[in-house]
């Protein structure tokens, strides 16, 4: 059977549950029922152990690379060789392993321990119990203030409101009842369910369990969300294809290094060395780690802005995105409702926070204006004091508004004591309060307008007698309120000389007026999403709130234009098969900018849509319901405070206050990092091109060996890093949130990248052969010294590299690199390192150093400096030839 309890009697529901609605199950029943069903907890993923961070550390085809060197270099008996490789190992290892572990403590530190307890009736008596012990058939008492633990069918309600926006995207709090609905009837049309996760904003009532653990909708939700398979980061991706073409490159090159030279009679063991120096050659050792300290930094400087990145790769897919999701409820909105519009006979305001001061002096003049505050104030359950969000969410609007005109709600209940009152109730839709004034009574009233209109005889301007015409009237401005999201009360009042007697309680009102409420736009919003336009990101809402708030919102923060042609809204149950998707209907999908009245499934799959259309995504969002879509996304990034404890652990990002502004500097930060590895990856591809270059011609040409095994390893290590290192941390570009989003296929490594990596290569290889040639054929010098020349010019050219690497449209003199502190500092450590390396015994020999004169010393700087002017003129040169994307490099 088909278990749908909202469609049921409640007798039906006791029946089916065996359950008693006074007594409740007994301590036994629960018992047996407790080893029946599963605990009432929903399965999540457990935090990575410290073993599996460190483990992880080491899924990187570079790391491979650099562990077979390490095995083949103790193999040959290499062993300085093979320690320096494996301390670049244990480098990178250590810095990804120690950043990632501090994100997981993070997200740790934030996951709040909630509601562990429920009230229940058991054996007859109310008890708290651990909520994990709930079962289905177990009698629910709910209060303001508590977070339902279980799926629920209502048996009892007294004024029950529940905030279910963390499940079903409603920013406005759901009236409950207990009347039988249709078996058709969706999630947002069980009005007589309760469900797991949601929050009582007011009232009380009573429940019977109907659902538990992972059978609840919460539980579906999530699990849906596990069971989607984690894909690989962007950056993930093309470091592994830029990784497999060096790999591949590194067996080609060896391979053809030994055949050749062996074919030319060159001792085969020898071969066999200089192809492995040119296989070290090949890997830049440097990159894993230089990358690793990129992201490290730019996750540490997100982490001052009170922004969790818990996987670094997570840092630089921000920068590549092109499509951010966002749900509405306290993403774009502030997730509490305030007073937004105030329609009277005569006048009309909305967005009465954000009114001019003139236009609030004109209205503040108006009597029936004073009378509607008046009676929100007094008509009210709510009491003053209360500063805390439990409450009615409406009464505690009318008081925020009324303090925000000035009026103060304390002084006036006290000056307009309150003698009887109407409470509020389902089937009269109203409630109506009397106070004693001066001259005698005042009554008010507030409620639906359709209740409040039909105890009207007249309204409040000019006493004027209510006809039906004006009823007309009216019913068209609610209604048009109403279709924009907005959820409407109405106020009226009126004077008497006694106390009015029961029967005539609501006789005889003057109608005042209608109040709308919405859940309001955060303030910090809308800039930021104009730095996503400028930038080229594309912001869309997914809600599964009123279309007509969703677009209001989206309105007000700027995700859509007033004026926008063409459908502004799609609804869910317009989508279809995601799967199956004609042309025009995919078009108008990816024009869409709002979706509302989605399910997280469809979410999902929207998610899904758009990644299959080659963008890449982020997806924003706090409830339960945004859980599979954030699982989904490229980048999830949950709110830290507002969020749910499921959306925290789905999330790749979190931002621990809340700020929607954080979310840019992640992306700019991002978009830096990329940048910075391009250029660092352009450094070091042309360093190690022109070591495999000088070496592997030096072997074909039968000319000294112009580098050593473990010199170019020193040059790789030291050389290479440090000034790499340093455009990893470099700024960026001041207009970087200008430029639009890369395409996301396009490589780390495009045309124009390899070009410049070919030209500085080829220039410094130059620089290196022709000293060589020069010291072997002209000066005669021997092999250790005509090596030594080679490898100096080498490292001063691989230096003097960093300043080929900004765009060609750059100044020379004066550009990112040059205004980059740590470039300048890493020159100097290298240069020093070179000197040490030069000046202490153990290390010259083994790196096979020798004394050079002054002469020779000379000779080194005018080949290097050669190399850079080489390439400073071909780059400059060619930029009237090469097509340059986006401007980078």
């Amino acid at each position: 059977m088909n278990f749908k309890p909202y469609a049921l009697t409640i007798e039906d529901v006791l029946q089916y549950l065996n359950s008693d609605p006074n007594a409740g199950l007994s301590d036994e029943e629960a018992a047996k029922r407790l080893l029946r069903y599963p605990y009432n907890e929903i399965p999540k993923n457990r935090p990575k152990s410290k073993g599996r961070i460190l483990f992880d550390q080491f899924a990187d085809p570079i790391i491979y690379i650099l562990i077979g060197a390490t095995v083949l270099a103790f193999f040959l008996k290499d062993w300085q060789e093979g320690i320096a490789i494996l301390v670049v190992i244990l480098i990178t290892v250590l810095i990804g392993f120690f950043m990632e572990l501090q994100a997981v403590k993070s997200l740790e530190s934030l996951r709040k321990i909630g509601q562990t307890n429920a009230q229940v009736i058991r054996s007859g008596k109310n008890a708290k119990i651990r909520a994990s012990e709930l079962v289905p058939g177990d009698i629910l008492l709910l209060e303001v203030g508590d977070i339902i633990t279980a799926d629920a069918r209502l048996i009892q309600t007294e004024n029950l409101m529940v905030k279910e926006s963390v499940l079903t995207g409603e920013s406005i709090a759901v009236e409950k009842s207990t009347e039988v609905l249709m078996a058709t009837s969706i999630l947002t049309e069980q009005k007589n369910m309760v469900f797991k996760g949601t929050l009582v904003s007011g009232g009380n009532g009573k429940a019977i369990a109907t659902a538990t653990g992972v059978q609840t909708e919460l539980g579906k939700i999530q699990q849906m969300g596990l069971n989607i398979k984690e894909e690989r980061t962007p950056l993930e991706k093309k470091m592994a294809e830029l990784t497999r073409w060096l790999i591949g490159l590194t067996i080609v090159l060896t391979v053809l290094i030994i055949i050749t030279g062996y074919l030319r009679g060159n001792d085969f063991i020898l071969m066999v060395e200089i192809a492995v120096a040119l296989a070290v050659a090949t890997i830049p050792e440097g990159l894993p780690i230089v990358a690793t300290i990129a992201l490290a930094r730019g996750m540490l400087r997100l982490s001052k802005k009170q922004v969790i990145i818990k996987n670094l790769e997570a840092v630089e897919t921000l920068g590549a995105t092109n499509i951010i999701f966002t749900d509405k409820t306290g993403t774009l909105t502030e997730d509490h409702l305030k007073v937004h519009t105030i329609l009277t006979a005569e006048k009309s305001r909305s967005n009465v926070y954000g009114e001019s001061n003139a236009t609030l002096e004109i209205f503040d003049e108006d009597p029936v204006f004073h009378g509607i505050i008046l009676a929100g104030i007094l008509c009210n359950d709510v009491a003053p004091s209360n500063t805390t969000q439990h409450g009615d969410a409406i009464d505690m609007a009318l008081h925020e508004f009324a303090r925000f005109k000035h009026y103060e709600p304390t002084e006036i209940q006290k000056t307009y004591p309150e003698k009887m009152q109407l409470p509020f109730n389902t089937n009269r839709k109203m409630m109506a309060t009397v106070h004693q004034v001066n001259d005698g009574f005042i009554t008010y009233a507030k409620g639906a307008f359709e209740s409040i209109i039909t105890h009207c005889g007249s309204l409040s301007e000019e006493d004027v007698v209510l006809v039906h015409g004006h009823k007309e009237q009216w019913v068209k401005r609610v209604n048009e309120l109403a279709s924009k999201g907005l959820r409407t009360l109405a106020f009226a009042y009126k004077k008497s000389k006694k106390p009015p007697n029961v029967e005539d309680f609501l006789t005889g009102l003057t109608f005042m007026g209608v109040v709308g409420f919405m859940d309001p736009a955060r303030e910090d919003v809308k800039p930021i999403i104009k730095v996503y336009n400028k930038a080229g990101i594309k912001v869309v809402m997914l809600t599964g709130d009123h279309p007509g708030t969703a677009q209001k919102i989206a309105e007000e923060v700027g995700i859509l234009m007033p004026n926008t042609p063409g459908k502004k809204v799609l609804r869910g149950e317009n989508l279809g098969n995601l799967d199956i998707v004609d042309r025009k209907m995919a078009k108008q999908i990816l024009d869409t900018t709002v979706f509302a009245r989605v399910v997280p499934e469809q979410k999902l799959k929207l998610v899904a849509f758009y990644q299959k259309h080659h963008n890449i995504v982020g997806m924003i969002g706090d409830g339960i319901n945004d859980v599979p879509a954030i699982q989904k996304a490229d980048i999830g990034i949950a709110m830290g405070i507002r969020g749910t404890e499921a959306a925290r652990e789905a999330a790749d990002m979190i931002l621990k206050n809340d700020k929607f502004t954080a979310i840019e500097l992640a992306i700019r930060q991002g978009r830096i990092i990329y940048q910075n590895i391009r250029q660092f990856v352009v450094y070091l591809l042309s360093s190690n091109l022109a070591e495999i270059i000088s070496v592997g011609f030096a072997a074909l040409l039968n000319l000294p060996s112009p580098l050593l095994p473990l010199q170019i390893l020193f040059l790789n290590l030291v050389t290479d890093i440090f000034p790499a290192l340093a455009l990893g941390l470099g700024k960026g570009e001041e207009g970087i949130m200008g430029m639009p989003p890369r395409k996301s296929d396009e490589p780390i490594m495009t045309r124009i990248h390899w070009y410049d990596t070919v030209t500085y290569g080829l220039s410094i290889s130059a620089a290196v052969l022709g000293i060589t040639g020069y010291s072997y054929f002209i000066l005669k010098l021997s092999p250790s010294t005509i090596n030594n020349l080679a490898f100096y010019t080498l490292i001063l050219a691989q230096l003097l590299n960093v300043f080929n690497i900004p765009k060609r449209t750059a100044s020379f003199f004066r550009n990112e690199v040059t205004t980059n502190g740590w470039v300048w500092a890493a020159l100097v450590l290298c240069t020093v390192l070179t000197l040490g390396a030069a000046s202490v015994k153990p290390i010259a020999e083994a790196l096979s150093l020798v004394h050079l004169s002054l002469h020779e010393y000379g000779l080194i700087l005018l080949f290097a400096f050669g190399s850079l002017l080489v390439a400073q003129f071909v780059k400059r040169a060619s930029g009237f030839f090469v097509l340059r994307p986006n401007g980078i490099i």
